[in-house]
């Protein structure tokens, strides 16, 4: 009997102690994680793959750091982009604050639109509209100045649906993914269809991407003496549009190295990820982060008037680029805080 009554509490100890081992295993696996966010999916087995392919030395598809550049569209792909773009959200509250000076507008398209909150209306005057309002909200101001009007906009303006500020509507798991490859020795850029003066006062405290790294359409500025202090000057005139085929022209301007990794989510992105991975050289990696989760976010892809995904969604199957499913490969959708 006391055989049998040692032999269960050895059985019963030795139980317990192989249960605390796979304890301690399954928690030094998700401590080691460097992807806690993402499923244990496709898209995450090909980051990890793509990740250590390019880091393994003496291996064919091994990159030098210098040349580990990758490149993140930040509309959609890093942070919310519905109802609408957050840098047009901005926009329009520009044109509120700003009506009393400007009495015209009430009877001037697009900011009648604007003015009466009429979505609409403001739809119809298409991009030569929008650009009107970014030119007439965003120039005849110093460069320090906008800043100052970013930041300010940034600390009390909430996202509509989810009543958060728009830095915290930042994607968890790419957050996670901008981490894994700078520790892995790549330089991460933002290259944005947005304005690179309006990402660059938040980019490096949000993203950790610092505002050098941070490439965007523009407007012209020139240089001033004011009152004796040298001044950049912000004119009511396009630059550059960082979009679309203007995305490679924007990376090789200021980047000066194609990327080897390129990360997005709409046909504005298209042209970016064609010109990081068709190259015919050495190992290259796309992705396109399609929405699909109508409860934690938003459901939208060919249709949508905001971040369409039509064409690059088509060139991801022949182009072996990996598409990520947000409701099926995605733990957490936003930051956590």
């Amino acid at each position: 009997m006391f055989a049998v009554r040692d032999f269960l509490k050895s059985a019963h100890l030795g139980a317990v102690a192989v249960a605390a081992a796979l304890l301690l295993v399954t928690s030094a696996k998700a401590q080691n994680d460097p992807l806690p966010s993402w499923n244990d999916t496709a898209p995450k087995a090909a980051i990890v793959a793509f990740v250590e392919k390019v880091t393994t030395e003496n291996s064919p598809d091994f990159v030098p750091e210098p040349e580990r550049i990758a490149v993140f569209d930040n509309d959609g792909t890093l942070w919310v982009e519905h109802p609408m773009y957050t840098q047009l959200a901005f926009a329009l509250d520009r044109v509120k604050a700003e009506a009393a000076a400007h009495p015209e507008w009430k009877d001037k398209q697009p900011f009648k639109a604007v003015l009466e909150g009429d979505m609409k209306a403001l739809a119809a005057a298409g991009e030569k509209g929008l650009v009107e309002l970014i030119m007439e909200t965003h120039a005849d101001m110093t460069h320090d100045e906008f800043q100052k009007l970013v930041s300010e906009w940034l600390a009390t303006a909430r996202d509509p649906k989810f009543n958060k500020p728009y830095t915290e509507l930042v994607y968890q798991p790419m957050l996670e993914l901008l981490a894994y490859l700078r520790a892995n020795g790549f330089k991460t850029f933002i290259v944005s269809g947005g304005g690179i003066e309006f990402v660059r006062p938040w980019a490096e405290q949000v993203y950790g991407v610092p505002p050098e790294q941070v490439v965007g359409s523009s407007i012209k500025t020139q240089f001033e003496m004011r009152d004796g202090t040298p001044t950049l000057f912000r004119l009511p005139q396009v630059n550059f549009i960082d979009d679309k085929a203007g995305k490679p022209v924007g990376i090789n301007a200021h980047i000066g190295r194609r990327p080897i990794a390129a990360f997005g989510n709409s046909d504005g992105d298209l042209e970016m990820l064609q010109w990081t991975t068709m190259t015919g050289e050495s190992v290259r990696f796309g992705m396109i982060i399609h929405h699909t989760d109508a409860d934690r976010e938003y459901a939208y892809d060919r249709k949508s008037e905001f971040g369409r995904l039509d064409k690059a969604l088509d060139a991801a199957a022949i182009n072996k680029w990996t598409v990520v499913d947000m409701k099926a490969d995605w733990k957490e959708i936003f930051l956590k805080k």
